[in-house]
């Protein structure tokens, strides 16, 4: 599976399974991504309010795979909603990854995290504005695609109707236990590739019963099950680990769940987030 791709609307592929790197210090992010990239992982995901986008820039430089064989995304801040500042941002990015270029450069949020409750303001000039300086580099050839995060479909109209460029991708948080199916039909009707993190839940789902007798059904751990959920619905999952038998693990997904199943798992309770409910993304997906 590490080895197979979805093509994007403007013909570049990406491979279907990502590593995710969200909360890896800086400080262990190159020998993590060496690690995955040890393992036959090639889709990197970092962002810069991650702040370990050095971190993940050396383990890509000293993985010893070539360059062009890798495919790095990076998020550009939530909070910058303007021209300049974006503009900025993308090469402050390009300068801590040590890269010539990036892959894929996504909005994080179509909203800045301290107003990502809000749903009376959408802030559609501002994503216009940092939509066009992302314009501008992937144009320039310092991105080979661009993106959003956590974009509604709201959000997805305004860039559609008023962007020069169209989004290649849309990255949500998608999961059994939470499959918001009327933004991937949107995308996925508008041509737009979309993402999903946090396919395990950060481990939330570990504790439905539900989930574990299912896993158990097709003889398989629960992350292996939560990624080919993901996967069965044209999703690219981006699951996050720092243990390397755990990334080989979450790469072996040759299996298929049934179509009666799939349906079951798209309906099944939502999962208790925990200790992480109050991350914002995590607080919606509860609210909603």
């Amino acid at each position: 599976m590490l080895n197979e791709r979805f093509i994007l609307s403007n013909g570049v592929t990406i491979p279907k399974i990502g590593f995710g790197t969200w909360m890896i210090d800086n400080a262990k992010a190159a020998k993590d991504v060496r690690d995955a990239i040890s393992v036959g992982y090639r889709h990197i995901d970092t962002a810069q309010a991650y702040t370990n986008e050095a971190g993940v820039g050396e383990g890509i430089r000293t993985s010893g795979v070539d360059r062009k064989d890798l495919f790095v995304t990076t998020k550009l801040a939530a909070e910058i909603k303007n021209y300049k500042e974006a503009l900025t941002a993308i090469d402050e990015s390009l300068e801590k990854l040590g890269l010539d270029y990036i892959d894929l450069m996504i909005i994080h949020s179509p909203k800045p995290w301290a107003e990502f409750q809000n749903d009376e303001e959408h802030f559609f000039e501002g994503n216009l504005e940092a939509w066009r300086a992302l314009e501008e580099a992937y144009e320039a050839g310092k991105l080979r695609a661009i993106g959003v995060s956590n974009f509604e479909q709201a959000d997805l109209e305004n860039l559609l109707a008023n962007a020069k460029v169209k989004p290649m991708v849309n990255q949500i948080l998608a999961h059994i236990g939470h499959t918001p199916l009327d933004v991937i039909n949107f995308s996925q009707q508008n041509d737009i590739l979309v993402e999903a993190y946090s396919p395990i839940a950060h481990g939330a789902m570990m504790r439905n019963e539900a989930i574990i007798d299912m896993a158990d059904k097709y003889q398989v751990s629960i992350p292996q099950l939560a990624i080919r959920y993901c996967l069965q619905l044209d999703l690219l999952p981006l699951p996050k680990t720092e243990n390397i038998e755990h990334m080989k693990n979450n790469a072996d997904v040759d299996f298929n769940i049934s179509e009666e199943d799939m349906d079951a798992l798209k309906t099944i309770g939502r999962v208790d987030y925990g200790d992480h409910s109050d991350i914002p993304v995590f607080r919606r997906a509860t609210d909603n």
